[in-house]
């Protein structure tokens, strides 16, 4: 279509492999690997969302500074996966199973100014949850991520932003990662 930025084929096809790969290690609660496609800089974090009437439209999330559902750089993130690992963690004991699904991946390339590119992705997901017996809970929101290339031509993720569609989180507790 006119108007739309197109992803080199390739790329799309590579950055989509990635994202499912990285599906794949969360609903398999292999934190440890997870943790490492993320930059040493990196920003993981999910603004609250608000109700807002239509004239107020583009001020339903939280900004920087305001409060956020989490707010991690790498060294909390790390964290956050060293607690979800540990035997104490009661919240994830036994642990949750879940189902990441990753689609409509849109990429824009950007340009860091050093000449580097690295790739603004866009991706909705859907994150179903089972704990014990009868707790599920479905999580659906965009993800947007800055993507680059790592060492070996590994993917890297920069910063991620998780918009959830709900304002009001209904599950007992928020311990998944997206």
């Amino acid at each position: 279509m006119p108007g739309l930025p197109l992803a080199d084929a390739a790329v799309q096809h590579e950055i989509e492999q990635f994202l499912y790969f990285e599906a794949e290690l969360l609903d398999e609660r292999r934190y440890a690997e997870w943790i490492e496609l993320f930059g040493v800089d990196a920003r993981y974090w999910a603004p609250t969302h608000a109700n807002r009437l239509r004239r107020d439209r583009g001020t339903e999330l939280s900004v920087q500074g305001e409060v956020a559902l989490f707010d991690f750089d790498r060294t909390t993130l790390g964290w956050r996966v060293r607690q979800m690992q540990a035997s104490m963690h009661w919240a994830e004991d036994p642990p949750s199973r879940t189902r990441h699904l990753v689609s409509n991946v849109r990429i824009t390339p950007l340009e860091d100014g050093n000449g580097d590119t690295g790739f603004a992705v866009r991706s909705n997901f859907i994150c179903y949850r089972n704990r014990l017996a009868d707790e599920v809970d479905i999580w659906a929101g965009e993800r947007q991520d800055e993507l680059r290339r790592g060492g070996a031509a590994r993917w890297t993720i920069g910063n991620r932003t998780i918009i959830l569609d709900q304002n009001v989180v209904l599950s007992k507790n928020l311990s998944v990662l997206f």
